[in-house]
């Protein structure tokens, strides 16, 4: 059976996976870049960039995990788009002519709109759907490969909860952002359900790892 995963989702030390204020020049909020400096400093986030160089340790390592065997991403109308991006007809997501999803990808709005094919393999689903009734639709087109839940924080928090989520992979960024969205509330309890591990990286941040009981 496919598994779904989580790749790389940063969170703060106070547990925010976004910052406030998000807008179409700032994704993330006030929180900027700084959640995402680790990734691009290794040499698989600096290619991502189109960018020579990068660091080859551990960073990299788990950056490298984001594409292999991932069939299709589910993410939250947050993370698609800055608020309001509904109303823009033109709007194609934050990341240019050619996503780095390749895949198909399945986008939870209340305001749903024909598919958008990108380049790179990337074609936009906008669906009105239940975490259940996503993964359903994300696995009939992932063709036996893994599901990547995206994100943001929001989304991510409602499939953990509804114990879809086989792996979650989290990077724990040494920074204090004091308000956004934060991942682990109402989670009380879910170390039961995972075995975790954690590894620490020379760049200061701390790479989690979360794998579902039933997979041992």
């Amino acid at each position: 059976m496919s598994l779904v995963r989580v790749q790389n989702f940063a969170i703060s030390l106070d547990g925010f996976g976004t910052g406030e204020g998000q807008t179409r020049k700032e994704p993330f909020g006030h929180a900027g870049e700084r959640l995402h400096d680790w990734m691009f400093a290794s040499q698989a986030g600096r290619r991502m960039l189109g960018q020579p160089g990068g660091t080859a340790g551990v960073d990299d390592a788990f950056t490298r995990l984001f594409a292999p065997g991932i069939g299709a991403e589910i993410m939250g109308a947050h993370k698609y788009g800055y608020p309001g991006w509904e109303k823009d007809p033109e709007y194609k997501g934050p990341w240019g002519p050619n996503p780095p999803f390749h895949t198909p990808v399945f986008i939870l709005t209340h305001h749903t709109r024909p598919p958008i094919e990108m380049e790179g393999g990337t074609t936009y689903h906008f669906i009105d759907a239940s975490p259940a009734e996503a993964l359903a639709a994300a696995r009939k087109a992932a063709g036996g490969k893994d599901i990547r839940i995206g994100g943001g924080p929001t989304m991510l928090r409602e499939f953990i909860k509804a114990g879809l989520v086989d792996h979650i992979h989290v990077v724990v960024v040494p920074i204090l952002l004091g308000r956004g969205v934060r991942l682990w509330d109402g989670l009380e309890g879910l170390e039961k359900n995972y075995q975790i591990e954690s590894v620490s990286s020379p760049s200061g941040v701390t790479h989690m790892t979360f794998t579902c009981a039933a997979h041992h």
